[in-house]
């Protein structure tokens, strides 16, 4: 094999190129996969994690970084060799015994170990958090490296294989494919596995005492873990989950996953969250009536927009939100509730009343979850819609989803990509619907 050069060796970032989140993320690599084992005990509150970061020198690198929380770190090899390192506050320095080549492939190991704790954000805590009695993750936008080391930007795709071992009273759940359990003294390991390539944040982890239910028979695999108290009131409202599963995939395409999987906590939880292949919801999610259907709808479309079409920087977020809040406007017509053209009036209505207006392709940081930037977003796709007509805006849909699977996309993206099925240029539109603060009047 012929040795890559290393001539002219130089650190890599410690920043990456996100318009929102610059601090996250790192540069001179390119991660190709994770391979993570974690030993945690829920009593405690204790995790000792093994990470193997497989990954290719994007430049001649002397050191480089990765985002990690607040862990005690043991030992740090690279291809097998002992690494300096330095564990400042959020990012692990590691210095090869020999500088890295341009184009190599490389292999860090890290074992660390520690108590988890979110990442605490304008947001509020972010990542690896404490249930009365087990553990959720909800990663977005930063909560990452709360339980691993990564290179956590949203465009910085990777494949997983992560085993969690617990005590064996506590079911774990974590977004992938299962591909074995054993049981050892009194714990039991689970090991999952996602091949796709999957951004950090979309990576979660979830232990409780949860029982297994199905969703649906036949078609794409949907099953749920739930606590047994639930079980009536759940059977209800996810009762026509198989049904929303269907819908969504006519109006968008084939389900880009081999399962789906929803977790209901037995805590309270502000809003639902969704990872790569799961949503998890709280247990006031779930009342017996379907309060929450348009929740699970939401949810569920993200599979599609924001999952496999991940946004290559947080300033298009509005790609994830924007298309998962119309997806719930189109089960509501399906369902036999209201149209979509009532909703969009509604929330045209809404919009307009707001005293704070925004520009939706950037809407910054600080407003990057502003319900603006999903109402309105939903409202720039049913603009589009009422322009090109059905047929041709649900087949830019279907194929925006089939040609960008599993890869990153941009706001400039999706605007080419709708030009191809108008007659008419869009370029108006757009500038109206999203890079404008005055909002524009819905297309009759």
């Amino acid at each position: 094999m012929t040795p890559k050069p290393t001539v002219g060796a130089t650190p890599g970032a410690d920043r990456s190129t996100d318009s929102y989140l610059p601090e996250h993320g790192n540069g001179g690599y390119r991660v190709l996969h994770y391979d993570l084992d974690l030993d945690y005990r829920v009593a405690t509150n204790r995790l000792a994690g093994r990470a193997a970061v497989t990954a290719v020198a994007a430049q001649p690198l002397s050191r480089l970084t990765l985002d990690l929380g607040r862990f005690r770190v043991q030992d740090v090899r690279v291809d097998g060799r002992p690494a300096k390192f330095a564990h400042r506050p959020d990012k692990l320095h590691i210095r090869p015994e020999r500088p890295l080549g341009a184009g190599a492939a490389f292999r860090v190991d890290i074992r660390y170990s520690g108590k988890p704790v979110p990442v605490a954000s304008r947001w509020g805590d972010i990542g690896w958090d404490e249930l009365t009695d087990g553990v959720i993750v909800a990663s977005q936008p930063l909560g990452s490296p709360s339980w691993f080391p990564c290179d956590d930007q949203p465009g910085a795709k990777a494949s997983f294989q992560v085993a969690v071992t617990t005590p064996s009273a506590y079911t774990v759940l974590v977004t992938g494919d299962p591909i074995s359990r054993h049981r050892g003294a009194g714990t039991t390991t689970w090991v999952f596995e996602r091949r796709e390539p999957t951004a950090p944040y979309l990576m979660s982890v979830q232990i409780g005492r949860y029982e297994r239910v199905d969703l649906a028979v036949g078609g794409v695999v949907q099953h749920a873990a739930i606590p047994h108290t639930v079980r009536a009131d759940f059977a209800h409202d996810f009762g026509r989950h198989g049904e929303i599963m269907e819908t969504l995939q006519r109006f968008f395409g084939p389900y880009p996953f081999r399962e789906y999987v929803v977790v209901v906590t037995d805590d309270d939880l502000d809003d639902p969250i969704e990872a790569q292949g799961m949503s998890v919801f709280g247990k006031n999610h779930v009342d017996g009536r379907r309060t929450h259907e348009r929740l699970v709808v939401h949810e569920l479309a993200h599979q599609w927009f924001g999952n496999s079409l991940t946004v290559a920087d947080w300033r298009h977020i509005w790609l994830n939100e924007g298309f998962a809040t119309y997806a719930e406007w189109l089960w509501s017509g399906v369902c036999g509730d209201r149209p979509a053209d009532a909703l969009a009036a509604e929330w045209h209505a809404y919009v307009a009343a707001r005293p704070e207006k925004m520009i939706v392709a950037n809407p910054g940081v600080e407003r990057m979850f502003d319900p603006v930037v999903y109402k309105r977003g939903a409202l720039t796709l049913h603009a589009l819609r009422k322009t090109v007509g059905d047929d041709s805006f649900f087949a830019l849909l279907r194929a925006w989803v089939a040609e960008h699977q599993h890869a990153t996309v941009t706001t400039e993206q999706f605007r080419s990509h709708a030009q191809r099925f108008a007659r008419e240029p869009l370029a108006g539109l757009f500038a109206a619907w999203l890079d404008s603060r005055a909002l524009p009047p819905l297309p009759r």
